[in-house]
């Protein structure tokens, strides 16, 4: 997976010699100096380390260059760390709601006994939202939310007593800018303002065990695609209407999702009959924050309020809080934003259309999008026969199934 072609240094000046060793630097959790500007700088010379950007040290400056591209374990690497930080951030909470989790989990034996009979539920209430939050804490990816619109689910399976989670699915705005998402629907930046609503992110999608040994993950993102889940979002968004051109904001005519590592074995030759549900549509920037780790922004926060500077993170205060804060306190230590920024991870994005005429519709060029017919039920029959019964035959399957019990299950 290529990062920018950017072939940059960055210098970063010290003001006083390193208490660390260079060779164990990502080792070390904690990094104490005698100002906030001279933390900040070994902070991210940390960061930039564990990701294998090349870092020469001379008596009192570091050189840093990045990679030509980040393999899978530099990335799974990053973002354990990213993951550890708010695992033990939130530690108290998980702890007080593991015992939740596990009540709503299968037995491995039963799912094997019974056919999966999936449904969805919207989380209204606050159980719903507390067992959404606890097993998002549970994949590698380090938890995080969206703004704006928000619709977050919960697919279970009526077909075993008690109806355990099969996985957890969450829907979101559309990031503004994605160039190669905007290239491939034809956006401009006018047209892409103006109709940007009726499109939703997929932003968690995954299967819990013991499912995820059966490609669960498969089967939520046939869900989230369904008839049902566009209605669910219809009725949400019903009463409301674009202040531009007076449409109805509950028209939903495109899902955008992305993999972290690329290509997505999720999300590949997905289809539906005969047609391709997931199509790859190309790759994010690389551009973003997710290489920053959370100390090292708190560090950047704790310089710039006492340079005087605040950074809000209110809804419409801004596109990106995070970035600001990282590009004003880059500035103030001399270090150059946009390279840093440029070398994060380039995502995989998939795009899923929901109406026939969903291009022309998010052009403006018609006013009534014209719906595919993706039944649940449909949907769910397609999974068993094309993935399902090939995995309830693979012993190793099997066996991994048989011996998960809810007691097991663990965050950390």
């Amino acid at each position: 997976m290529q990062t920018q072609n950017l072939s940059n240094e960055i210098a970063i000046s010290l003001l006083e010699t390193p208490s660390f060793n260079l060779n164990r630097i990502h080792n070390d959790n904690l990094i104490e100096t005698k100002g906030s500007e001279e933390r900040v700088k070994l902070l991210l010379v940390r960061d930039l380390s564990r990701l294998n950007w090349n870092i020469e040290k001379s008596r009192n400056k570091f050189v840093m260059s990045p990679p030509s591209y980040y393999n899978k374990e530099i990335i799974r690497q990053s973002m354990s760390v990213l993951r550890q930080e708010i695992l033990h951030k939130n530690r108290e909470w998980i702890e007080k709601h593991i015992d939740l989790a596990k009540k709503n989990l299968a037995q491995g034996n039963d799912i094997l006994k019974s056919e999966i009979s999936p449904r969805i539920e919207i989380c209204t209430t606050q159980e719903q939202h507390n067992l959404f939050r606890i097993f998002r804490y549970y994949w590698s990816s380090p938890y995080s939310e969206y703004v704006g619109r928000r619709i977050r689910i919960l697919i279970r399976d009526d077909g075993i007593d008690g109806s355990p989670i099969i996985g957890i699915a969450a829907l979101g705005s559309s990031i503004i800018h994605i160039p190669d998402r905007d290239k491939w629907i034809g956006w401009d930046r006018e047209t892409r303002t103006n109709n940007i609503i009726y499109t939703m992110d997929a932003y968690v999608l995954g299967a819990l065990p013991p499912y995820n040994y059966l490609l669960g993950g498969k089967l939520l993102s046939y869900l989230v695609a369904s008839n049902e889940v566009r209605e669910i979002y219809k009725e949400k968004y019903r009463r409301r209407m674009t202040i531009i051109r007076g449409r109805k904001a509950s028209d939903w005519v495109c899902i955008f999702t992305t993999s972290l590592y690329g290509n997505s074995s999720q999300y590949n030759r997905l289809k539906f009959k005969n047609k391709l549900l997931y199509i790859p549509i190309g790759y994010t920037s690389g551009y973003g924050t997710l290489h920053i780790s959370n100390e090292t922004f708190l560090a950047m926060q704790q310089l710039l309020m006492e340079k005087g500077i605040m950074v809000t993170n209110r809804f419409g205060n801004g596109p990106n809080w995070r970035m600001r804060v990282i590009r004003l306190s880059s500035d103030i230590i001399g270090f150059n934003s946009n390279i840093l920024l440029q070398h994060s991870f380039r995502r995989g994005i998939y795009a899923v259309p929901l109406a026939k005429n969903f291009r022309s519709f998010l052009l403006g060029k018609t006013d009534k999008p014209i719906y595919y017919n993706l039944p649940m039920r449909a949907l769910v029959k397609f999974w068993e026969n094309r993935w399902l019964n090939m995995r309830k035959k693979n012993i190793n399957v099997i066996d991994k199934i048989l011996n998960f019990n809810p007691e097991d299950f663990r965050i950390y």
